[in-house]
């Protein structure tokens, strides 16, 4: 059953708000959005899965779970899912990374490939892939739909700021893929923005013109 999790805690909310205000400079976007994807994955990653082990402490032998082998892969959707990936490895120093290079269409709005680099054994990892923005949804749809093709079994999407139709198109789609989301605006603007969102994310964390 399809899941959706938006992340309600005052510090996101604080932060979400650094992002909009479109006097946030290149660096602090990009700290924010490290920072708010920590926060995100506490919630959205929780649960992982994980095995019992016992470890030996300086007083007595203790149980303990560590996350199951093989390691989570991580795959961000490039370029903006860079920053995201990033702020995840600090939590999961151990993870595998992938990248697709995808780009919309101005016309149409659908996405196309120019990048695909996985790791392997994708069927036997929890995967994770992330994107600043979840607007129409058709490529994180399109993202899932290539990694099941590669072996993928246990997806999830962690994403800072969606809307509801892109929601839609994803649990349309991928019914077993859990949403993380840090929050839901109302909607898209004729452009495919999502609004009040925070404008092209891509630029934003890089500084480039949109």
């Amino acid at each position: 059953m399809a899941t959706l999790r938006v992340v309600d805690h005052p510090l996101v909310g604080h932060k979400i708000a650094t992002l909009r205000s479109i006097d946030t400079d290149p660096e602090h976007f990009r700290r924010a959005c490290s920072e708010i994807t920590l926060l995100t994955a506490y919630e959205g990653l929780r649960d992982l899965t994980t095995t019992d082990t016992t470890v030996e402490t300086p007083i007595a032998t203790a149980r303990a779970k560590v996350l199951t082998d093989p390691a989570p892969a991580v795959i961000g959707i490039l370029r903006a899912g860079l920053v995201m990936v990033e702020a995840i490895l600090t939590l999961v120093p151990h993870a595998r990374v992938g990248h697709l290079g995808m780009q919309r269409d101005e016309r149409t709005h659908e996405p196309s490939w120019y990048y695909d680099k996985l790791p392997g054994q994708l069927d036997e990892r929890e995967v994770i892939v992330v994107d600043p923005m979840l607007a129409t949804g058709g490529s994180a749809a399109a993202a899932l739909h290539h990694l099941k093709e590669a072996g993928a079994q246990r997806l999830r999407l962690l994403c800072i700021i969606g809307c509801p139709e892109g929601v839609e198109t994803v649990h349309a789609a991928h019914p077993d893929v859990p949403i993380t989301l840090s929050a839901l605006d109302p909607g898209l603007t004729p452009d495919a923005y999502i609004t009040p969102g925070l404008g092209d994310a891509g630029d934003r964390i890089y500084g480039t013109d949109p």
